[in-house]
């Protein structure tokens, strides 16, 4: 049973802009830390992205001044808004959690649950 689901994903021309979207409805565990992995075609899955309940925000420095992690409580979303993207973005995207009870000023590489991911393909 998926419990995260990311939609959003396609493909994209150098410059353009994907908001991708993660349905956290299901998911029943603990949520106050979220962000976003995403795996290059033939690299390893990295965090690229956090935000904790108190709203502080991580992201690694290459999409730093281009993508912004939000949530929305209400609706139960999370979302990674990506602009000026580049060839260097194109991978899959992984909505994930920290579930840790004290998570909260954790870092990139904690996460540790994941959903099945959205493709994104970003041509020069």
């Amino acid at each position: 049973q998926v419990q995260l689901e990311e939609s959003g994903g396609g493909s994209v021309q150098a410059g353009g802009s994907l908001r991708l979207s993660c349905d956290t409805s299901g998911y029943t565990y603990r949520s106050d830390c979220m962000g976003w992995l995403r795996q290059p075609r033939g690299g390893e899955r990295e965090g690229i992205a956090r935000l904790d309940s108190d709203g502080t925000t991580k992201y690694i420095d290459s999409v730093k001044g281009r993508f912004t992690v939000s949530r929305d409580t209400a609706k139960a979303i999370l979302y990674l808004q990506m602009n000026d993207l580049e060839p260097a973005d194109t991978g899959m995207y992984y909505c994930a959690v920290d579930p840790r009870r004290n998570c909260k000023g954790g870092s990139l590489d904690q996460f540790s649950q994941w959903g099945e991911g959205t493709q994104v393909f970003v041509s020069s």
